[in-house]
């Protein structure tokens, strides 16, 4: 597969000196990545839930996929208890060369599936990173609980039987409230030394709070109020990217490397330019990280206007 690349340069601009994304499964581009390479990793893995797992295809998602439902039952609904087991045996090796590239200290944060996120923490935690908590997207969803009376109705009960039986649930729905948050797992890489000494030798391991770029004036917490993106680029999944430089701002320094290994429509390669970061993705459907190389170069251009 060729490996296309973009870079751009600029003088006296907040923009970081390069932005990469490649098409390629990220196992395989991070293979080529040196050790101790990035400062940051900020990403959204597939979460492994209704064909959102390691064979996520856009296209084949888009076609199932309506407000809230994938395929006949509300998004989530899938349940099996082998969708954790799968994510965590899928995250666990890609975890270990998360350690490998990043700099002792350098955090992780990987967004997940609010009902699998202990998965995303025990293979990242199995892996060698420490978990220093768990951050909340907080946004307003929209209610996605389904209640039952259409599958009585289309049932082969008589009428009688279907009416006493609707009657009986009351309008109960599946076991869903509406969803106003996503989790995001915040690892870090073991130190090297105390924080003061990490910090001097490799710039990670602390955090700058001195000016976030979201709620100014106040101490950042672990809960982030965002609204959702409302151009997602094509995937189903894209993330504000409002919210991805405060956690930049936050867990790198200036002109550190931030590596998105599931770099989808390039939402966190945005945000590190805007942010004065060096950047680099992996984005394994090629359509998309044209997309995501399409994004990143029309904001090069409009800041050199």
């Amino acid at each position: 597969m060729a490996v296309a690349k973009s870079l751009w340069q600029f003088a006296e601009t907040r923009l970081a000196t390069s932005a990469t994304i490649e098409p390629i499964d990220c196992r395989l581009g991070m293979a080529r990545l040196l050790d101790n390479q990035a400062s940051l990793i900020l990403t959204d893995p597939p979460y492994f839930i209704d064909g959102m797992d390691n064979n996520w295809d856009s296209q084949r998602l888009k076609r199932r996929v309506k407000p809230g439902v994938i395929g006949s039952l509300p998004a989530g609904m899938k349940f099996s208890t082998e969708q954790g087991r799968s994510l965590q045996k899928f995250l666990y090796p890609i975890a270990k060369e998360w350690l490998r590239i990043l700099r002792p200290g350098g955090f992780a944060l990987v967004f997940s599936q609010n009902r699998l996120v202990h998965r995303s923490a025990i293979a990242l935690e199995d892996a060698g990173f420490e978990i220093r908590d768990v951050l909340l997207w907080k946004y307003e969803g929209q209610a996605k609980a389904f209640t039952q009376d259409h599958f009585v109705r289309k049932s082969k009960l008589d009428e009688v039987e279907k009416e006493r039986l609707i009657k009986k649930l009351g309008g109960r729905k599946t076991p869903q409230l509406k969803p106003q948050g996503e989790m995001i797992v915040l690892a870090q890489a073991p130190r090297e030394g105390t924080f003061v000494q990490n910090w001097d030798k490799w710039e990670t391991g602390l955090i700058d709070v001195a000016d976030p770029f979201l709620d100014k004036g106040r101490f950042p917490g672990t809960v982030i109020s965002v609204p959702k993106p409302k151009k997602r680029y094509g995937h189903i999944t894209a993330k504000p990217v409002d919210l991805l430089r405060h956690l930049i701002r936050i867990f790198s320094a200036p002109e550190a490397l931030v590596l998105d290994p599931f770099a989808g429509s390039g939402s966190t390669g945005v945000a590190a330019l805007l942010e004065g970061r060096e950047f680099l993705g992996f984005e394994i459907e090629e359509d998309m990280a044209k997309i995501a190389n399409e994004r990143i170069g029309e904001l090069c251009v409009q800041v050199a206007e």
